[in-house]
């Protein structure tokens, strides 16, 4: 197979994984781990042979990752085929601003800004603490979705707060999903054969990021000091007044651990509908819940302001790209989120929007003044490539 990357992701309770050729960009061995922790895990393997499913006693991390090597070894993924594995983590924090080897110092600083990102880095620290102990030999790179926001212009990264309070808690805007927004930012400079493209790009998942991206280097993203801030998303409400939850620990006797379950749970989609479920949501609105009706609603004009918004920040735009599950797959949002914007010059083509493609392509008229793409995400090929270039 060659030196191929094992990259691995690790949520609170899965652990995806995929064996990269940074060369080719072939991912022929791939596969998930579900429900670590719940007493009744899966894991689904796929390579050349076609797709397997096996039922685990996965208490952790360790456990399932334990279960992925079993499955890679009787692909014949071994470590002699693997020159590093590559772990995707949130949040970097300030001193973590591009990939880097683990040691125990870095596993440290992990874990010490986990604090900014509780649902996401604790988890990445289990897959990375599981990988070393099942790969001992082999390079761990942590690759941060911060990184690439690190250099964002102190007039998007400041917030508006007490300067020394600021500086002290290490509070400033970091982004997030910026492993996505870079590769997908490229993707589309390519497509347009535009190295300078000014490009504004909607990472739209169950977690959803917007971010916009001149020349290749990031001016300004949704997600702030953590992924909480910015567009709507499947449990997180994205852009608050402050006021309410000052509001609510007054009046509704809210402590802290109720907002922040509040705001990680129980908000967003969730909140305003009761399913996050961007395929539930849609149904319902079809079936003609109101309140269904508008959370999406809510959502999409919540995607036009912040393209309003970036096309000013970038002065034009000469793309506006979707990706990530939502931003592939469903095409009734792409073209609800930007109607209305002629006068700004976007549009969607009704028969390229709708078509049924997994490569990028331009879904917008041929002589629409910005071109709306969709081009999907690879965070474990860009991950894999980060490997490489840190390991030279």
């Amino acid at each position: 197979m060659g030196r191929h990357v094992l990259v691995l992701n690790a949520g609170s309770s899965s652990l995806k994984y995929q064996v990269v050729d940074p060369s080719s960009g072939e991912a022929p061995v791939r596969g998930i781990v579900e429900r670590i922790g719940s007493g009744s895990a899966r894991l689904t393997h796929t390579d050349d042979t076609g797709e397997s499913e096996l039922d685990l006693d996965a208490d952790d991390h360790r456990a399932a990752l334990a279960a992925v090597h079993d499955a890679l070894e009787k692909s014949g993924v071994g470590a002699s085929e693997l020159l590093a594995v590559g772990h995707r983590v949130v949040h970097g924090g300030p001193r973590l601003t591009r990939a880097v080897l683990v040691d125990d110092a870095v596993l440290a600083e992990i874990e010490h800004v986990a604090r900014l990102a509780p649902l996401h880095n604790p988890p990445a620290v289990d897959g990375i603490r599981s990988a070393r102990a099942a790969y001992p030999d082999l390079p761990q790179v942590a690759a941060f979705d911060t990184a690439f926001f690190a250099d964002l212009p102190a007039a998007a990264a400041t917030y508006a707060l007490d300067r020394s309070l600021a500086e002290h808690e290490q509070v400033r805007r970091y982004g997030a999903h910026g492993i996505s927004h870079e590769y997908v930012a490229a993707e589309a400079a390519r497509l347009l054969d535009r190295p300078g493209a000014r490009v504004i790009v909607l990472h739209l998942g169950n977690g959803a990021s917007a971010a916009a991206v001149r020349a290749g280097r990031p001016v300004d993203t949704s997600m702030g000091l953590t992924p909480l801030e910015g567009l709507v998303m499947g449990t997180r409400a994205g852009d608050l007044d402050p006021g309410i939850l000052l509001h609510l620990m007054r009046h509704a006797d809210l402590d802290l651990d109720d907002l922040e379950d509040l705001l990680h749970h129980r908000s967003g989609l969730e909140g305003m509908a009761g399913r996050h479920d961007f395929r539930d949501l849609l149904a319902a609105v079809d079936a003609g819940d109101d309140a269904a009706r508008t959370a999406y609603d809510v959502y999409c004009h919540r995607l036009r302001k912040y393209v309003g918004a970036y096309l000013a920040v970038l002065g034009g735009a000469d793309a506006v790209v979707f990706t990530a599950g939502i931003g592939e797959h469903v095409a009734r949002l792409r073209a609800d989120a930007l109607a209305g914007l002629s006068a700004l010059g976007l549009e969607v083509d009704p028969a390229r929007n709708e078509a049924d493609s997994t490569v990028p392509r331009l879904i917008s008229p041929d002589d629409s003044p910005v071109a709306v793409l969709v081009v999907p995400t690879n965070e474990e090929l860009a991950i894999a490539r980060q490997a490489v270039a840190l390991l030279g």
